[in-house]
């Protein structure tokens, strides 16, 4: 076995057995290398991700390959949800040399790790020749790759600089230019851009709900709903058991690369709470209380934690290793198990050409809904409801009996956050106490086991062990489930959690002349360029994570400094924006300094019960505080009287007089429950 035997990620040990020497990213193998003077071969990719399987499978097993890695080459395996920092560096290297990226990532380096070559996937051959005409030039004509070594390197630096701008007034004419540009991408029929592969983007919809729904703009609206119900209808979202896969390979969001992320559904059960709440879709409900179920059932820990991923292979009926085995179907199989209803079911899941995928699998996908349905059949919805829930079950009950994707086990704070402010915003949103109670669990857990007395968090845990420290992503998103956390308790510790954290990444992550924040600590040892994270992706970006924080707690806190950061942090990208999708959450933070965001007081014994009805409501628009007692939090000094509950509506630092009239302030702030 090679060093990797001593690690604890899944993925790292997946490749334990390499005749490959891998190494892990430590101080000792860069050392080797400039020691040695050696070529690094630095090769990226996590537990759930099939291409990686494969260039394993073909290459990393294979002792011809592993022979030439090892004669010249010190070779190091990093699992990217481990290491984000080091990917991002390299990534952005494959980008600029490429035009492209995904995983498996593999790159070249000199032995100061300056990337000199890369790209993802590579077929066996041309991976050995690749390397042999590297080495070949490293040996006989190094100066020609130091000179294309440094080039690259100040582009990459280069890259890293963010323009600053002077502050201004906030002008919001252009987001209506930037959302009729975006508009020009939308896919009208199934949701979603018009392109593949899909992928959620749940920042994306966020923002198209808010905006649709601040300005009016039925047409946005339209199409927001219109993608999450194309998403909920099945290939991407598994309507057997819960929990969406990490993105579709197609137009129509049937056929998924089939891992499943905590991150994606985590996001997702937020995003769809906060639909549910606008529009009352009973689907939206079923998708919450599916993927919820799944991610307890499957990734949550007795500790409270969540693990990460499930992976898109599984061994098939062979006995090999096959992407979407667990999850696809064959028309003999489920006419065995349906018996009469086949046919109707065949209807509602599409065993027809639209839901074929590939050697006779079918990947269940909905194209209607079920009152469409309903009125082709003498059939009442109710009963196709009954029908389609007994189906799943049995299906999933038979589904059970096969080998299940293999999990990855490590708990990572960010992607935990995530998972656990999904948790509460389902709490807001239906109301069930075992949501809240879950995502409380989950932050203890945080707060115990990864956040250190020193201050820091870590990023990653296993066997009761927590390691790596934190990047700017675990801060972000920690902070931003105590807010959400507090806006359901009122509980003021929360908040003081949060502030704790917030001012250890100004000490720690943030870099003044740049205005924004590093994604490392400035604890960590350096890597060959400073990387600030500000594309909003499939993850939003921690810095337009951070501004949305910064914005609320300068509410709560009184805190013109934080305010003020977060004002300059998003005037610095705005008129960066080109591309509206990748910046989709920097655009929701905008929104927050418009005219028609306020915030609500509520302070009186039944402060936590009126909390509770405006949590049902969908109000982006509104900051909630409240408190059941006396509170020293600054937005609530000398706001509480005794045996009375009075409400403060507030915009722009002005209040309204306090009122009691619950009804009054429900046509305030345009409550419908």
């Amino acid at each position: 076995m090679n060093e990797l035997q001593y690690e604890t990620s899944p993925y790292l040990l997946q490749h334990a057995n390499n005749p490959v020497h891998w190494k892990a990213w430590n101080t000792n193998a860069l050392a080797q290398a400039q020691k040695e003077n050696k070529l690094i071969i630095i090769s990226i990719g996590y537990s759930a991700c099939h291409w990686c399987h494969v260039m394993e499978h073909e290459s990393f097993e294979d002792h011809e390959v592993a022979a030439v890695m090892n004669a010249d080459f010190i070779n190091i395996k990093i699992d990217r949800e481990e290491r984000p920092d080091i990917d991002a560096v390299y990534m952005k290297a494959v980008q600029v040399m490429t035009g492209q990226g995904g995983w498996p990532m593999n790159v070249v380096a000199l032995p100061d790790g300056r990337p000199i070559w890369g790209g993802t996937y590579f077929r066996k051959n041309d991976w050995i020749n690749a390397l042999e005409k590297l080495q070949e030039l490293y040996k006989q004509n190094p100066e020609t790759i130091l000179e294309y070594a440094e080039k690259l390197h100040e582009g990459l630096q280069s890259l890293s600089v963010i323009q600053t701008h002077a502050p201004t007034d906030f002008n919001f004419e252009i987001l209506e230019k930037l959302v009729e540009k975006w508009q020009k991408s939308f896919d009208w029929e199934f949701g979603g851009m018009a392109r593949a592969p899909k992928f959620m983007m749940p920042t994306n919809y966020e923002f198209l709900l808010r905006y649709g729904h601040q300005t009016n703009n039925w047409s946005l609206l339209d199409f927001a709903h219109l993608t999450l119900t194309k998403m909920a209808y099945g290939g991407l979202f598994d309507t057997l058991d819960g929990g969406f896969s990490r993105y579709s390979v197609d137009m129509k969001w049937h056929v998924p690369h089939f891992e499943k992320m905590l991150y994606d559904n985590g996001q997702l059960v937020s995003l769809y709470a906060n639909a549910y709440k606008l529009s009352g879709n009973k689907l939206y409900k079923e998708i919450i209380e599916k993927t919820l179920t799944f991610i307890e059932k499957e990734w949550l820990t007795a500790e409270g934690s969540f693990y990460s991923a499930l992976d898109a292979d599984s061994l098939n009926a062979e006995q090999h290793l096959e992407e979407g085995a667990f999850y696809v179907w064959k028309k003999p199989e489920l006419q065995n198990i349906l018996g009469s209803d086949f046919d109707l079911f065949s209807e509602v899941f599409n065993i027809n050409d639209f839901g074929h995928w590939e050697h006779d699998n079918y990947v269940l996908i909905q194209n209607q809904s079920l009152e469409e349905i309903a009125q082709k059949y003498p059939i009442s919805v109710v009963t196709l409801e009954q029908k389609k829930k007994s189906w799943e079950q049995k299906l999933y009950s038979e589904r059970e009996k096969r080998s299940k994707p293999r999990l990855d086990d490590k708990c990572l704070t960010s992607w935990n956050a995530i998972a656990s402010k999904g948790f509460v915003e389902a709490y807001k949103a239906l109301g069930n106490p075992k949501y809240l109670s879950i995502a409380l669990q989950n932050a203890d857990f945080i707060t115990s086991k990864m956040w250190h007395a020193e201050g820091n968090l870590w990023r990653t845990h296993k066997n009761d062990k927590a390691t790596i420290n934190g990047y700017l992503e675990d801060y972000a998103h920690v902070i931003q489930l105590f807010i959400s956390l507090y806006e359901v308790t009122l509980n003021e510790s929360w908040l003081k959690n949060a502030k704790q954290l917030t001012d250890y990444c100004f000490d720690f992550f943030y870099d003044e002349k740049a205005q924004f924040f590093l994604f490392t600590s400035q604890k960590d040892t350096e890597l060959i360029t400073a990387h600030f994270e500000v594309e909003d992706n499939v993850i939003p970006a921690a810095n337009s994570v951070m501004a949305g924080n910064l914005f609320r707690l300068s509410i709560y806190f009184n805190n013109q400094y934080y305010e003020t950061t977060a004002r300059q942090m998003v005037q610095n990208i705005i008129p960066a924006v080109d591309y509206p999708s990748a910046y989709s959450n920097w655009l929701n933070v905008f929104l927050n300094f418009s005219e028609q965001n306020q915030e609500l007081a509520i302070c009186g014994e039944k402060a936590l019960d009126y909390v509770a009805k405006i949590n049902q409501n969908y109000l982006p628009n509104i900051v909630i505080a409240g408190t059941q007692t006396d509170s020293n939090l600054p937005f609530l000094i000398n706001r509480y009287t005794e045996n009375k509950t009075l409400f403060y509506l507030c915009q722009n630092k002005t209040c309204q007089s306090p009122t009691s009239d619950f009804e009054e302030i429900k046509h305030e702030i345009s409550l419908k429950n």
